[in-house]
């Protein structure tokens, strides 16, 4: 089983060399099989706190904290971590944002992005991952549960794993990308969440002071809520309205407040600026970051590995729009400065949705 985190913490801390923990003698699937049915995957990789069904899996731990994946584009579409002290699962609470869209297709949840700029479809746009297949799962029966994705490309010359686990406080989602080929190739990715809030007037970030910003579109994907050009509409004038405009796309300006209010919409990219990397020292973006939710009193710290870059959209006033919650988007990424692999490296990138509102 390929982990980025060992299964047996509740909490699970990362590791700075990424190892593989632990490995089962389950049969696994080869990325190039068939899609598989709900009882032949209960039959492989069935367990207690791990359950499938046709297009999704379901895992669940003792303290009734869940999440569920969709099997064919490894989108988490929900979220319920055990927030409050009560029994049974009436102390979860759904964190995830998600609307059906016009095709009625489900936007939102959390997704991962990668793009292969080295190869292109026939519609001319860099490759991506597709029909997943599961490859593994495990379980320590009571704390910590965990589901193996993969896929590869046409050629077989990029090998794609991507882990999602949940542990009694929080949830991870780590990819590993293999390059088999004899080029190098460059490639983008990000990890998007998309959490919802009690009320949008008490939505805001802590932990990004200091850190350079510069106004950005969302990097495209199949599951995001807000298109790029409706993420960089100027905001409606309102109630909610506020003088002070966004940094024009390429202007970067230091975010100088501990809280970063987000009842306005905005749509950001926080990073070091691509033009400064070839320094020997300079300011990289946070490694984590909170966010709060005044009207329920939640918060969740989101810890980025691997990546370079941290993304961050709100509706503002066009919330409305995309259903009843307010909500944002964020995650880590490294869209401004594409990674080279060269033949036969990794690389691995993950991060962690942890809370202490127990």
């Amino acid at each position: 089983m390929a982990s980025l985190f060992s299964p047996h913490l509740s909490n699970p801390k990362p590791l700075s060399s990424f190892p593989l923990l632990r490995s089962t003698s389950l049969t696994t699937s080869s990325p190039s099989s068939p899609p598989s049915t709900a009882s032949h995957l209960e039959e492989t990789f069935g367990r207690k706190g791990i359950k499938f069904t046709d297009s999704s899996v379901e895992l669940c731990i003792r303290n009734h904290s869940s999440l569920t994946v969709r099997l064919s584009d490894a989108l988490v579409t929900s979220y319920k971590p055990k927030v409050f002290w009560k029994e049974g699962d009436e102390g979860c609470r759904e964190i995830l944002h998600t609307v059906q869209a016009a095709d009625e297709s489900l936007k939102g949840g959390i997704g991962l992005i990668f793009n292969d700029l080295s190869q292109s479809t026939k519609t001319g746009s860099p490759w991506s991952p597709s029909n997943w297949v599961v490859k593994d799962a495990d379980s320590d029966s009571f704390d910590a549960v965990q589901v193996e994705l993969g896929c590869t490309n046409a050629n077989g010359t990029l090998d794609i794993t991507y882990v999602i686990s949940l542990y009694e406080v929080s949830m991870a989602t780590a990819v590993i990308v293999k390059n088999k080929g004899p080029k190098p190739i460059e490639l983008t990715s990000a990890m998007l969440n998309h959490i919802k809030f009690d009320s949008r007037r008490g939505t805001a970030m802590e932990g990004l002071v200091g850190c350079s910003y510069c106004s950005h579109p969302p990097p495209a994907s199949d599951f995001g809520i807000m298109s790029a050009a409706e993420a960089m509409k100027a905001d409606e004038p309102g109630w909610f309205g506020s003088a002070e405009e966004e940094p024009k796309k390429g202007v970067w300006v230091e975010e100088d407040c501990k809280y970063t209010m987000l009842k306005k919409k905005v749509s950001r990219v926080y990073a070091a600026p691509p033009s400064v990397r070839s320094k020997k020292v300079y300011r990289t973006a946070p490694s984590k970051w909170t966010t709060i939710d005044q009207a329920s009193g939640l918060g969740f710290r989101v810890v980025r590995m691997g990546y370079e870059d941290i993304y961050l959209s709100s509706p503002g006033s066009f919330f409305k729009k995309y259903g009843k919650d307010y909500f944002i988007c964020t995650g880590p990424a490294s869209m401004l400065v594409p990674v080279i692999l060269n033949p036969d490296e990794e690389w691995r990138a993950a991060q962690v949705i942890e809370h202490d509102n127990l």
